[in-house]
């Protein structure tokens, strides 16, 4: 087990470093952020001052050692604009977007699972082409143009929830149904096929030889080996949520690190964004690591290979 952490652990380092190295690339070809620091009228002279004092007057490949060397001290940078600690911006708005994405994640699962398990134990039924229809449409529908239905219905028509911002309990229903709509569909399909694929195994047709229900084989056995795929989906979801939170924040004017992302993006403050990519990539390679642990926890038949 320590060998096999320690594999996964050296994987996962390799994949953010390849992750950060393509994002500092991009953002320095993207453009001058100095250019956006000064006035209109400011001289090249002035302009000239500025990049130095930045340290982008320098060759990109130097730029990228010393930003390394920083990170080896846990030193992330000063934010270009706000000329504060990169990390210290993001991890001010982090609690606000970690909020986002667990309500969202129990939106996913509380409804995209039972929704899942309904579908593959009722095929044909109403109740299943009902639940069809909304997992289709889910899944369907775009993220940005869902949060703005549901702002137009329960917001500015009914005026039930409030359309922006953040700060109870209310504001956060619209944004989460919004960005979890998506990974909701997924665990569902997710769900109905894997509990599906059970159903037809001798197993499940000898506890019913035994006299028990369909819910209780179900129950008792089918969601327990039908988990292993659901896992593997709630360990990608979760990434996903937090990569998908820019749209969504940015729609309900929510004050997180997705809505940072595109202010920073905007304005080529290079470092903040670098540390939100640095932040996701370091949560996806984490929680596919914890799946991989998880499975033989679930499963004890599985066997970790080297």
């Amino acid at each position: 087990m320590a060998q096999y952490v320690a594999q996964r652990l050296l994987q996962a380092i390799i994949a953010i470093f390849g992750v950060l190295t393509i994002v500092f690339v991009v953002m320095h070809l993207s453009g001058d952020p100095t250019l956006l620091l000064v006035p209109q009228d400011a001289s090249a002279e002035m302009i000239a001052q500025l990049r130095s004092q930045l340290g982008f007057d320098r060759p990109i490949g130097v730029q990228y050692l010393d930003y390394l060397g920083g990170l080896a001290h846990l030193d992330f940078g000063d934010s270009i604009v706000q000329r504060v600690p990169a990390l210290d911006i993001v991890l001010s708005r982090l609690p606000y977007t970690i909020q986002l994405a667990a309500g969202a994640l129990v939106v996913a699962i509380g409804f995209g699972i039972p929704a899942g398990v309904l579908m593959a134990t009722n095929r044909g039924g109403i109740i299943a082409r009902i639940l069809s229809a909304v997992v289709v449409t889910g899944q369907s529908v775009p993220t940005f143009l869902s949060g703005i239905l549901l702002i137009f219905v329960f917001g500015v028509t009914l005026r039930w929830l409030p359309t922006s911002g953040s700060g109870d309990f209310a504001s956060m229903i619209m944004p989460s149904i919004a960005l979890g709509a998506l990974s909701m569909s997924t665990f569902a399909r997710m769900t109905r096929i894997s509990i599906i694929d059970e159903l037809g195994k001798d197993y499940v047709r000898a506890g019913r030889a035994r006299g028990l229900s369909l819910s209780q084989v179900v129950a008792r056995h089918v969601l327990r080996n039908a988990s292993i795929p659901v896992i593997t989906i709630a360990a990608l979801e979760i990434g996903n949520l937090l990569a998908g939170a820019v749209i969504i924040e940015t729609v309900f004017a929510w004050p997180g690190i997705g809505q940072l992302a595109i202010q920073s993006i905007q304005s080529r403050d290079f470092l903040v964004v670098q540390v939100i990519v640095l932040l996701i990539s370091f949560v996806y390679v984490l929680t596919s690591v914890l799946a991989d642990l998880v499975y033989v926890i679930v499963d004890p038949r599985i066997r970790l290979v080297r």
